[in-house]
């Protein structure tokens, strides 16, 4: 049986009019007359009941109509389903925290597109959690989070981020030759706070001393935290990446802190168990290569 045939008949019934549905589907009268005709006799069944330029239709026509919509409902949702097949086999979805989209991203992107030249990509930003529902649920085939894991989700180390102290040109830590955490608790703090495990242990060697740090501004974020120290507001634990730029530039300065060795903000690639494909693999790849550029610079 020809779609077409089928497709003529219920254009007829929508527009109620066989030159209606003729000029709908960029055809002349007689050829929709000849469709319709055509159908009758596969069908076995007349249609319409005409009389002049008008016609009603059957109780065969009828009978007939619901089922031809839906075939037609059918072949538009497969015709819908194929095309967007054949979009995600050319799109991958990546979800990411912030911070990775400020600092991460426009970095392995241009590694990654020289892989997947054709590959468009389609980046969400969203807080960690929010991106492992959305791997779970699969709106997203990667994500780049901090170091959370679930059963059902394979999870890998992907980028590890130093945190150091960053000061200013003309702070006197700069002239020091040893900083302790408690020459840092009495100095105004710009204090970035990312859930991080590592910042806990910040803290926790805050709690050894004394007297409490000197915390003037508490911040969730980093770019904020940044600018601040840079107006020399105070002096801050950051991520290295994050003041890349400005340490090439010779505007902050790392500090190495005598009992806060290897501190880091790691940052893990996740997808569905799996499911790990080679893109998956490729980005673990493009991972590595950001970390050897890291320490050439």
């Amino acid at each position: 049986m020809n779609i077409e045939n089928i497709e003529a008949f219920v254009y007829v019934i929508h527009y109620n009019s066989f030159n209606k549905a003729a000029d709908a589907l960029f055809l002349s009268q007689p050829s929709i007359s000849a469709r319709i005709q055509t159908l009758e006799r596969e069908l076995d069944a007349k249609l319409f009941d005409r009389e002049g330029r008008h016609f009603t239709l059957t109780e065969k026509g009828k009978q007939f109509l619901p089922y031809a919509q839906q075939i037609l409902q059918s072949l538009k949702k497969g015709k819908q389903q194929l095309r967007q097949m054949k979009t995600a086999l050319h799109e991958v979805r990546i979800g990411c925290t912030v911070s990775v989209s400020n600092y991460i991203i426009p970095q392995i992107l241009p590694l990654f597109k020289r892989k997947y030249p054709d590959i468009q990509i389609k980046l969400i930003t969203a807080p960690s959690e929010a991106i492992m529902e959305k791997v779970l649920n699969k709106e997203i085939e990667l994500g780049l989070v901090r170091n959370i894991t679930h059963p059902h989700v394979d999870s890998i180390k992907f980028y590890e981020d130093p945190i150091k102290l960053f000061v200013y040109e003309d702070h006197p830590f700069r002239r020091m030759n040893r900083v302790d955490i408690e020459d840092v608790a009495g100095q105004p703090l710009v204090f970035f706070e990312c859930g991080s495990l590592d910042w806990m242990k910040i803290h926790r060697l805050f709690e050894t001393l004394d007297r409490p740090p000197n915390i003037e501004y508490h911040i969730d974020n980093v770019e904020t935290a940044k600018k601040l120290v840079l107006q020399k507001m105070g002096i801050g634990f950051l991520p290295a990446l994050s003041v890349a730029q400005e340490c090439r530039e010779k505007q902050l300065f790392p500090i190495d802190v005598a009992s806060l060795a290897s501190l880091s903000l790691r940052t893990n690639l996740i997808a569905l168990k799996g499911e790990c494909s080679d893109m998956y693999k490729t980005i673990l790849d493009v991972g590595k290569e950001l970390h050897v550029e890291a320490a050439v610079r």
